[in-house]
């Protein structure tokens, strides 16, 4: 075996795809600072907005790494939030601890395709956790469309109000008050309220690896 000289150890160690992985790391990190930072100030999504003039959606998309913010808004929320922008860009190990409390009043509005479903969230960021909750409320005739879903992971819903029906492969399920469905996202699937009244369900999804 060769001996690596020092030329050679100095140029595997800036190789452009090491320095691309150190960006993507530090980004990632940003909407976990951001979460971290406004729930240690006890901020709602809504006032940030207010005093960042940032839109509450972008926000909550930037605390779930599902955005990439700009230097502009980086700024915004910095200025809001009495920080400098280096708090964001910083590299460190210093992750926030995987500790989230969401009070009731405070829940970030979750994004969803679905006419008549509105998501709010009660869980941390993917960053951190491997399992994403809302409290789900589903109008009269909502339902996720012709097309059955399918994804990676695990869905487990429960029934706080109303009833409502999902299809898992080739199975029907009509739920009511006090009743839950686990099933895994690989299995094509869809839902809908049967109901003539709102239905209220706690809706967890935990993403494969």
């Amino acid at each position: 075996m060769q001996k690596q000289t020092k030329k050679q150890a100095t140029s595997q160690s800036v190789h452009p795809a090491n320095k691309a992985d150190d960006v993507e790391k530090i980004v990632s990190r940003v909407g976990q600072k951001l979460l971290a930072l406004r729930s240690e100030q006890g901020m709602s999504l809504q006032k940030l907005s207010s005093k960042s003039d940032v839109s509450g959606p972008a926000i909550h998309k930037i605390e779930r790494s599902d955005m990439v913010p700009t230097i502009t808004t980086l700024l915004k929320l910095s200025n809001a939030l009495g920080v400098s922008v280096n708090y964001f860009i910083e590299d460190g190990d210093d992750l926030p601890e995987p500790v989230l409390h969401t009070k009731g009043d405070d829940r970030s509005i979750v994004f969803t395709p679905h006419k008549g479903l509105n998501l709010e969230g009660i869980t941390g960021p993917y960053q951190q956790f491997r399992a994403a909750a809302a409290v789900a409320v589903m109008k009269p005739d909502a339902n996720s469309g012709r097309k059955l879903l399918r994804h990676s992971g695990e869905e487990l819903v429960y029934v706080l109000s109303g009833e409502v029906e999902f299809q898992v492969g080739n199975t029907e399920y009509h739920l009511k008050t006090g009743d839950s469905l686990h099933f895994s996202g690989e299995i094509p699937h869809k839902w809908k309220n049967i109901s003539e009244d709102e239905a209220e369900l706690i809706w967890v999804a935990l993403r494969g690896e």
